[in-house]
């Protein structure tokens, strides 16, 4: 499973085992390389736009993604019947899966990715923790793998806390408590462990140092078969609700050129530990003082690859399919620039204020922003369902500025012409975001949407909607728009409010 011929040679048709806006991005690179392209959709998907833009498409079953997405069985044979030679994972679903790779392999199909046993490896927190180690690589200070319940427990009052119970197996924050004193720590062992058995079928935990004010950085890594690794700069994570991820950003802003390649350089390090061919990422934790430990490794594409793609001008999932092809890298590490900045804002189907709650729906509206630097991906269109049976994110939108500043005012222009209707969406949250002090000055941390960041106290759309629409009726039955004031007595004489009663009015 190890040999590095089995990872790559020459195909001609791809079966991208994936739906939404990342199937997308995989097809258009596919296309513009002259390869021929395979879909696969559920009943949810039939008119999905990854299964009209793809040359061929194919059903493989019911909404669930356990009896679509998920079957190794059904896509193996989608592309045995088509003739596809590779598989693209994308994210999620199967992309990490080791056995998924394997078979991949073993029908003599090309796995664009790493090999099992690097997903397998490093798919194990605790594995991956001891082989980083091994090669040098720093990691957060935690327990040994294999503990019983009070062995974690002696070992907890040893460490001190606060510390984190996390679970071996999986990510996405599943089988994670923190635990801020003694007495807290059997029950969050025990719930993480019912969490760890129920999402990844292994209830395996281990302890780990809490890093307190922590950022969350993330390298990109490019490996070819022929031994080249190169790491692609960083891309700030911190803003996280639950786990998961909100804005991503590149460059970062406290991660100057020394800082970034000693991260780089151990990012390499953590991956030739491996053998890894093919795109991933290693994700780092940054203290204050600047210290940073090795999290895990994501043997796959990631959601924000876009904010790499514009700061170095460098197509990560095209440079996926060369690899894969058994092409050498194209760059040297001293080719790659970080120019200018990019941020990322993934636009969910929640509602932000009322705790995000998951929406669902038909959208009956999609406005999509455009102009200089603004770049959106998507799989969903007017008439889409949004259903409750995929991840609630519905797009991507990505802003590019010479500064970050440019950046922030473009994303803040984008998101005020970023129309969508007939689901409740988490733009207003980043609207929010966008004009935050802390924010715009780079003072925030993996906690900061949880602990310091409330939509409670901010005006809910309809409430705006409403003042919008009562100004207006007000204006036709003759009175001054100066009389009128909005919720929270914001006057509208204010030029934002001033200029959105202006747009209704005409």
């Amino acid at each position: 499973m190890n040999n590095k011929s089995l990872l790559t040679k020459r195909f001609d048709k791809v079966l991208i085992a994936n739906r939404g806006e990342i199937a997308m991005r995989i097809l258009r690179a596919c296309h513009e390389l002259g390869i021929a392209t395979v879909a696969v959709y559920s009943d949810a998907d039939r008119s999905a736009p990854h299964v009209r833009f793809a040359d061929e498409a194919y059903h493989i079953g019911p909404p669930a993604a356990r009896d679509s997405y998920l079957r190794i069985d059904k896509i193996l044979e989608v592309a045995k019947r088509s003739g596809a030679d590779a598989i693209h994972p994308g994210y999620g679903f199967l992309a990490e899966r080791a056995t998924f790779a394997q078979a991949c392999v073993d029908a003599g199909i090309v796995f664009i990715g790493p090999s099992a046993d690097a997903i397998d490896v490093m798919g194990d927190k605790l594995t991956a923790r001891q082989t980083v180690l091994a090669a040098g690589v720093p990691v957060v200070p935690g327990t040994p793998p294999g503990l019983d319940n009070e062995a974690l427990i002696a070992a907890g009052a040893e460490m001190g806390f606060p510390l984190l119970v996390k679970a071996s197996a999986g990510g996405g924050g599943k089988g994670m408590r923190p635990v801020y004193e003694a007495a807290e720590l059997p029950d969050a062992i025990a719930g993480a462990r019912r969490e760890a058995q129920a999402a990844f079928g292994d209830d395996t935990v281990y302890l780990e140092k809490m890093i307190t004010e922590g950022r969350h950085i993330e390298i990109q890594l490019l490996a070819d078969a022929h031994g080249n690794i190169i790491y692609l700069g960083e891309r700030e994570c911190s803003l996280q609700r639950r786990h998961q991820k909100l804005i991503e950003e590149a460059p970062s802003f406290v991660v100057d050129e020394d800082l970034r390649r000693r991260m780089g350089e151990v990012a390499v390090a953590a991956a030739r530990a491996v053998d890894y061919v093919n795109a991933g990422t290693i994700e780092f934790l940054v203290d204050k003082e600047k210290n940073f430990y090795f999290l895990e490794m994501n043997t796959r594409l990631q959601v924000e690859h876009p904010v790499t793609e514009l700061v170095t001008g460098i197509d990560i999932v095209q440079e996926q399919l060369r690899i894969a092809r058994g092409r050498k890298l194209r760059w040297r590490q001293e080719d790659v620039r970080i120019q200018g900045w990019a941020i990322e804002c993934r636009i969910n189907a929640e509602d932000p204020y009322n705790n995000y709650l998951p929406s669902t729906g038909t959208i009956s509206t999609s406005r999509l922003p455009t102009g200089p630097g603004v770049r959106v991906d998507t799989g969903v269109f007017p008439g889409y369902e949004v259903t409750p049976y995929y991840d609630s994110m519905i797009s991507k939108l990505i802003c590019y500025g010479e500064t970050r500043g440019e950046a922030v005012l473009r994303m803040r222009r984008a998101l005020e012409e970023y129309r969508i209707m007939g689901v409740k969406t988490n733009i207003p949250f980043h609207q929010h975001m966008m004009n935050s002090h802390r924010f715009l000055t780079g003072q925030f941390d993996t906690k900061f949407v949880e602990e310091r960041f409330s939509m409670s106290d901010r005006e809910a759309p309809h409430d705006l909607e409403a003042a919008i629409l009562a100004t207006l009726v007000a204006h036709r039955r003759g009175q001054q728009a100066s009389q009128i004031v909005a919720p929270g007595e914001r006057d509208v004489s204010n030029w934002k409010w001033y200029s959105r009663w202006e747009r209704l009015r005409r």
